[in-house]
């Protein structure tokens, strides 16, 4: 038998030397084995549990009142909303798919026609009109080239956080419904959009005042056409928040809301947990400073300008900006204030929601499940995944999945009897002849 010879080099000399002996090229793709795992994770991917299911996708989970005559009427007829969704295969992440849509997308080509807007308090507000998506003329300015007796339905899309109707998902939506033959304008948040600050107040989440101007005013132009409106993200917080504040006073017959952030309060817990989700915080935010120093000379209330070129977050935006023209005490305070969670209750009229259980800003956490239950007018949508007002399917990643689930919800709901709910004699504060100076659009 043969003996082992005793030695005293170190057994960590010993490993040392083993290691030597490995190829390196095995050490970089252990790394990069390590990298794709770590990547994987990091940003969230799902295509292994899409591989394995055939991407197939999963299906769209459905929250409503048993005794909802929205669901009864409308939403059961909606193929899209009892089908699946599946994400394009290269874009399986909530992260790929919030920033595909945002910064590599093609979108479809739409040429507005813009409409200013004034208020009351000066300030002016550009509405966008898509109607013709085959128009290749040049945009006229200040004709939005319906008529006053135009019986075609008409739907208002308020966009998200530093969105415009210029915005990739904006114009997914309005050339999907100008398509079907709806009329389309884009009501852009005072100050975006190319137009300027006219007055000391900028817009925020809970800034239900200008939508309801203008509702009032498409209502009184328009009063043969039925109305819509679409609200997606921080527009969405803004459109159920007006919605639970009217309630069935409301000229809209009909809305939806994509992709919420419902409780602003969570939301901003939420959106500083990881180093990910800080990213999306710390973008929106430098986007946000950029939009009050713009118009910094017409913002006399704020002064503390050093603090503003400093913000790097939401919530700093929020703190020296938001409150500081709001006149909220506290940070909190506006976010509990103004969260349209606490409005969804009282919401009057058909609405639905949709949320990715995945979005990477707007947290599934805030999401006001019993809520939206006990409401009959609310139909809640919920998908596995999609990201924020992502929702990319198809190979080529050229269709929005939400976008599809809006149009066939809007065209069925305007076909049915909830279209032709009895209105309130005085369900808006129509435009006088004493406030027709103030508030019109030119």
């Amino acid at each position: 038998m043969e003996c082992i010879g005793l030695t005293s080099e170190s057994p960590y000399v010993i490993m040392l030397k083993a290691a030597f002996l490995i190829p390196i090229s095995h050490y970089l793709f252990g790394f990069l084995f390590l990298l794709i795992v770590f990547l994987y994770n990091f940003v969230e991917m799902y295509f292994i549990k899409e591989l394995i299911t055939g991407f197939r996708g999963q299906p769209v989970s459905l929250t409503f009142n048993s005794c909802s005559n929205l669901y009864q009427e409308v939403i059961s007829k909606c193929k899209i909303l009892h089908g699946r969704f599946s994400s394009t295969p290269w874009l399986c992440s909530p992260h790929l798919q919030t920033i595909f849509l945002q910064f590599f997308e093609k979108v479809p080509a739409c040429n507005y026609q813009r409409q200013i807007f004034k208020t009351s308090d000066g300030g002016i507000i550009a509405l966008d009109w898509l109607r013709n998506v085959d128009d290749k003329k040049p945009t006229i300015k200040g004709f939005d080239g319906v008529h006053s007796d135009d019986k075609t339905p008409i739907v208002v899309v308020i966009p998200g956080l530093t969105s415009d109707s210029d915005s990739a998902y904006v114009k997914h939506l309005a050339f999907k419904m100008v398509k079907s033959g709806w009329n389309v304008v884009v009501s852009n948040h005072r100050g975006l959009g190319g137009v300027a600050i006219t007055s000391d107040r900028l817009y925020n989440a809970g800034c239900t005042e200008d939508i309801r101007k203008i509702i009032d005013h498409l209502h009184t132009r328009y009063p043969q056409a039925p109305l819509y409106a679409v609200g997606t993200s921080i527009g969405s917080n803004v459109l159920v928040k007006y919605l639970g504040e009217e309630g069935v006073n409301t000229a809209l017959v009909g809305a939806v809301s994509i992709c919420s952030p419902w409780d602003l309060l969570i939301g901003d817990r939420f959106i500083k947990r990881r180093l990910v989700q800080r990213s999306y915080d710390r973008i929106l935010g430098i986007g946000l400073k950029d939009y009050a120093e713009l118009h910094r000379s017409v913002l006399p209330s704020l002064t503390d300008w050093d603090s503003i070129s400093k913000i790097s977050c939401i919530r700093d935006y929020d703190k020296h900006v938001v409150c500081v023209l709001g006149n909220f005490e506290t940070v909190d305070t506006y976010y509990r204030t103004v969260s349209c969670s606490s409005y969804i209750g009282k919401v009057g009229v058909p609405l639905l929601c949709i949320s990715a259980l995945d979005d990477p800003v707007c947290t599934r956490e805030t999401i006001p499940w019993d809520e939206c239950r006990a409401n009959k007018n609310v139909v809640l949508a919920t998908t596995q995944h999609g990201g924020h007002l992502g929702y990319l399917e198809g190979m080529t990643a050229k269709s929005l999945w939400w976008v599809r689930a809006v149009d066939e919800f809007l065209c069925v709901l305007n076909s049915s009897t909830l279209n032709h709910r009895e209105k309130i004699q005085n369900n808006t504060v129509l435009e006088s002849p004493q406030n027709s100076s103030k508030e019109k659009a030119v």
